[in-house]
């Protein structure tokens, strides 16, 4: 028993010395012995994931989740989320990696792991009819914009500029409300809202204001996954070494961003 339990114990010490932690050495072993990495991504976000005329989820984010699979030498399976769950499935269980459109911000830094560097970046603007004339972002004082829930520029967005904000889960329903008058503008990631007004039914809405917040996107692994996120950090840097988003971004159709060019000239 003594014997047993000092080889506990030296096992233990090991994990340590290697900065494993039971959960971090649980993580990748988990993965592949499961023959499966389950990864969180947006399946309303064109073109960082959404659903094809199959109903299978596609996108820039969805291929760089498949990077990962393949690292791993195992299958992907993809689960939809939204800004209001994603680091809640993280923080479940319910899947083992979150790449969905997530700026980075301390405060989500204390519920979930995020990776460095990151891997993108989008700023904050809105969509509303040309007609309506909006030119500074206090044109919408007073007015109901359509929002996303758990996204961190709503509240910006209402204190700062008086916006009344109504917040939808997806964004199908908020695209769906201010279709129908029911919302001013729509205040959502500039990159998205340019893949949108690029489509023919969009051609009467523009973004006619100056983007703000800058901010750069975090893929996350749960609170204590240090060896996945390890993996993660050194995959990142070879996106970025590579060219490997800027690849994505021709492929998907979006112009290159800054962002994206920046980090290909920092780590080539």
């Amino acid at each position: 028993m003594l014997k047993k339990t000092m080889n506990t114990l030296a096992s233990a010490f090991l994990l340590s010395a290697l900065g494993l932690t039971g959960a971090a050495a649980d993580v990748l072993d988990t993965i592949k012995e499961r023959g499966k990495l389950i990864v969180g991504v947006k399946a309303d976000y064109k073109p960082y994931g959404f659903l094809d005329s199959s109903g299978a989820i596609i996108g820039i984010e969805p291929d760089l989740a498949k990077d990962v699979a393949d690292e791993l030498g195992v299958e992907i399976e993809y689960v939809p989320v939204v800004s209001s769950n994603r680091m809640q499935f993280l923080e479940q269980g319910k899947i083992d990696l979150m790449i969905a459109t997530m700026t980075d911000t301390e405060d989500r830094r204390k519920v979930v792991q995020i990776v460095d560097p990151n891997y993108y970046s989008s700023g904050t603007n809105i969509l509303a009819l040309k007609s309506l004339g909006f030119t500074e972002w206090e044109d919408l004082r007073g007015k109901p914009v359509c929002g996303i829930q758990g996204a961190f520029y709503n509240k910006s967005t209402s204190q700062n500029f008086g916006a009344e904000i109504v917040a939808f889960t997806g964004t199908a329903e908020a695209y769906s409300a201010l279709k129908s008058g029911n919302c001013a503008a729509f205040v959502y990631d500039d990159s998205a809202i340019v893949a949108k007004t690029n489509e023919p039914e969009w051609a009467d809405y523009e973004m006619p204001l100056k983007t703000i917040d800058d901010a750069p996107w975090g893929l996350a692994v749960a609170l204590g996954e240090d060896n996945f996120a390890a993996l993660m950090s050194e995959m990142i840097t070879g996106w970025h070494k590579s060219g490997r988003i800027l690849d994505l971004e021709t492929k998907w159709g979006v112009a290159s961003t800054p962002f994206a060019e920046a980090m290909h000239e920092k780590y080539k």
